[in-house]
């Protein structure tokens, strides 16, 4: 616990870099008092609207939370939900001269409706065409200018058109010779492109279809993959070991919700790691504060094992607060007991 204090306390000197797609968390507030006579639906008196950043953007929040600077690169439409995020962003202190506008595509916002405390339904407007090659050129171009200002790079893979095979081709060499920490929440359909990067964190389910779709060079000790049967503790092992080795990566950590984390490291060393979480109340954006936590900790001098567990401890604060969320570096402390 010592050695995790210490890690937290070099937090602030961190400096992040976080890419991808860029969300906006709309949250209705209310309460219900009856059925709407005209379906059978709740009708939700409605009193109060936030706003709160997602996606990438709640990854940033959550780096600038845990007392480190963060940049953000991705793309919003040029529309009102944009300046809302960017007001958002800068009550955060997150540099956003990273962010680019396209006409053509909506800011993405999730509009949740919660009744007392319980998410009623989420109503979803987005583009995920690919991004235009000129303004992939664009944020490549940022990163590439600015790379020595950053310890870490996080990439934040929504599917939602932001993250594309070139722009990680060109991050990836760019971070391999500046010997950089690069890492991704990934989406199961593009684990292709995160070849060579640092470390990935899927969930299980991103696990399990990432290893039924990914056609492996080693096709020694194949799965029989039923697509319908959930994999076993033993199925994903196996599974994070061979993406391990096919992707060329240094680490796997992978999120089991109230199973906690199990982190897999290129030495062959697995470690199961309880969750710690002690209520759940929403788990929107537990996976963002998962990588946010990670890769601040490699970057400020952890090992991976030390790196995971922090990771766990903010996954398990975050869980138990109702909305998109972050957690602090005093929260993160006094959870540890330190």
């Amino acid at each position: 616990m010592k050695d995790l204090k210490k890690i937290i306390s070099e937090f602030n000197k961190a400096r992040i870099l976080v890419v991808g797609d860029l969300i906006l968390d709309e949250y209705i507030w209310g309460s219900v008092e009856r059925i709407s006579p005209e379906a059978p639906v709740p009708v939700v008196w409605a009193n109060k609207r936030t706003y709160v950043p997602g996606g990438a953007a709640n990854v940033a929040a959550n780096i600038t939370s845990l007392g480190a600077k963060a940049t953000l690169a991705g793309v919003a439409g040029e529309d009102k939900y944009r300046d809302i995020l960017s007001g958002e962003l800068k009550k955060r202190k997150i540099n956003t001269a990273g962010i680019f506008s396209e006409p053509n595509r909506h800011t993405t916002l999730k509009t949740r409706i919660i009744a007392g405390h319980q998410q009623v339904v989420r109503v979803d407007w987005e583009h995920t065409h690919a991004l235009a090659k000129e303004l992939n050129s664009k944020i490549i171009k940022f990163i590439r200018d600015g790379i020595d200002d950053y310890d870490g790079i996080i990439i934040e893979d929504y599917g939602k058109g932001v993250i594309n095979m070139n722009l990680l081709e060109e991050l990836t060499m760019l971070t391999r010779a500046k010997k950089k920490i690069i890492t991704v929440d990934p989406k199961e359909e593009h684990f292709q492109y995160y070849r060579g990067v640092t470390a990935i964190t899927p969930n299980r389910r991103e696990l399990e279809n990432a290893i039924r779709n990914i056609k492996l060079k080693d096709t020694t000790n194949k799965f029989r993959l039923d697509s319908d049967r959930l994999f076993s503790d033993k199925d994903i092992d196996s599974a994070a070991s061979r993406i391990l080795k096919y992707l060329g990566l240094e680490s796997i950590l992978v999120t089991l919700g109230e199973q906690g984390m199990r982190l897999f490291e290129k030495s062959g060393r697995t470690v199961h790691i309880p969750t710690v979480a002690q209520a759940v109340f929403d788990v929107s954006g537990a996976g963002d504060t998962v990588i946010a936590a990670f890769t601040l900790a490699l970057a400020s001098g952890a090992a991976k094992l030390e790196a995971a567990h922090l990771a766990n401890y903010a996954a398990g604060i975050v869980v138990g607060k109702i909305g998109t969320a972050t957690t602090t570096q005093k929260e993160l402390s006094e959870r540890l007991g330190v």
